[in-house]
């Protein structure tokens, strides 16, 4: 089966460039601006949207994405509530992916086989979800691909050939290569080892390669897409929501667009890369 992140980067590498695939929190600052900057995020140069499902304990994510959930949750956010935003976005937009992408307790608390249902109803396409090992692939990951859901896996600096084939075994969609070791948004990725990355994680997989982290402009944008088949930012996004709020947190008129406009400069790089023979 064909889904939609499939086909999506497919079409990207018929174009002979990288995918841009953009972060937001679901929530943040509140649950319309949010629904309006993941509706905005295609038009401004994104192929694909990971959507942030709020949580009280995101230990892998930096502060800039920590601050964001918190935001979220203070205004209301759920999962329920991000299932409903991605069943709204598709109303209006029935080809771009959509990867819902967080932690398996609010999955847990919410019931695997529920959330399994109402994803794949609202138009969800691929999950991230970063504290699932590949030992507890019967938890969710082997569920998920059996009801049609992409399962994307995260490799690392410290993935090591011994570990990736179990890491890859049951991935989908795409790998997420996270460029720096340690929290997101944390430092400057080399982007000569990004490259041999790529090509040590394409010798054990024929999926795409998104790489992420580091990503704050076209510049670093260009740079990774040159190697890899997809660019992913996210925490430079959350920055420019967040210097766009008002001085109680609040969106302004300006949150949207500040959104939109990082979005189109870091497109604009992506899709002016020099792809690598």
């Amino acid at each position: 089966m064909t889904t939609r992140i499939d086909a999506r980067f497919a079409k990207c590498a018929a174009e002979g460039r990288a995918a841009l695939v953009t972060f937001v929190m679901c929530g943040d600052p509140d649950l319309a601006t949010s629904l309006a900057i993941v509706k905005a995020l295609p038009g401004a140069g994104a192929d694909v949207l990971e959507i942030g499902m709020p949580f009280t304990d995101p230990m892998a994510d930096g502060p800039s994405i920590q601050a964001a959930g918190l935001r979220a949750l203070h205004g209301g956010a759920t999962l329920a509530k991000t299932l409903a935003l991605v069943a709204d976005f598709r109303k209006e937009d029935a080809q771009t992916p959509v990867v819902l992408m967080g932690y398996y307790n609010p999955i847990y608390v919410y019931g695997v086989d529920r959330f399994l249902v109402e994803a794949k109803a609202a138009g969800v396409d691929g999950l991230i979800v970063v504290d699932l090992p590949p030992e507890e692939d019967s938890e969710l990951c082997l569920p998920a691909l059996s009801a049609g859901l992409n399962f994307v896996r995260l490799a690392t600096p410290t993935t090591d050939d011994k570990r990736l084939p179990t890491v890859l075994r049951n991935t989908s969609g795409f790998v997420y290569y996270v460029s720096i070791t340690g929290i997101t948004g944390a430092a400057i990725p080399d982007y000569s080892k990004v490259a041999d990355a790529v090509a040590r994680i394409k010798g054990h997989t024929s999926l795409p390669v998104a790489v992420g982290f580091g990503v704050k402009n076209a510049q670093s944008a260009r740079e990774i897409a040159a190697h890899a088949d997809g660019v992913v930012v996210g925490t430079a996004l959350i920055d420019a929501l967040k210097n766009s709020l008002d001085a109680q947190g609040r969106a302004t008129p300006a949150t949207v667009q500040a959104v939109t406009d990082l979005v189109s400069d870091i497109a604009s790089g992506v899709r002016g890369a020099r792809r690598a023979a």
